[in-house]
């Protein structure tokens, strides 16, 4: 991935999520994996916040964070 623009940060993904971007993006208009996730995060953020993760989102959420080895 490219070097990250003045006043962003860098977020690592697995390869397999980056490849599976690729192949998503592939005819479209969007320059790099980069590009994709950027604008799914903005979108995401435009939506309103309901106060949080339901339970079961949560438990989803640290079991796959766990299974990336991010949490004990």
């Amino acid at each position: 991935m490219a070097d990250a623009p003045t006043g962003s940060r860098t977020i690592q993904l697995p390869e397999e999520t980056v490849r599976a971007i690729e192949a998503r993006i592939r005819g479209t208009g969007f320059a790099s994996p980069d590009a994709f996730v950027e604008f799914l995060l903005a979108r995401l953020l435009e939506e309103p916040s309901d106060g949080g993760l339901s339970e079961d989102d949560e438990k989803r959420l640290r079991d796959r964070l766990r299974s990336l080895g991010y949490i004990d």
